[in-house]
């Protein structure tokens, strides 16, 4: 069954090419591009999520990315 988003593929895009703008502005490493995205993920999570749910999110959050990558 698909996912579906409230989000349209536009908005989602255009967003990750607004952050890709500002990485590529202050000529970010891959290192420092993940090391910059993780802390936007755990301050997204920390701030808006209740305490309880926390790990659970972000579990899911490090299993959707696990099975985003390419295996080739």
């Amino acid at each position: 069954m698909p996912i579906t988003s409230k989000y349209t593929n536009k908005q989602v895009e255009q967003i990750i090419d607004d952050v890709f703008d500002v990485l590529e502005k202050h000529q970010t490493s891959p290192e420092l591009a993940l090391m910059v995205v993780g802390d936007i993920a755990t301050n997204i999570i920390n701030a808006n999520v209740p305490a309880a749910q926390r790990a659970v999110i972000a579990e899911k959050f490090a299993k959707a990315l696990q099975t985003s990558i390419k295996k080739d």
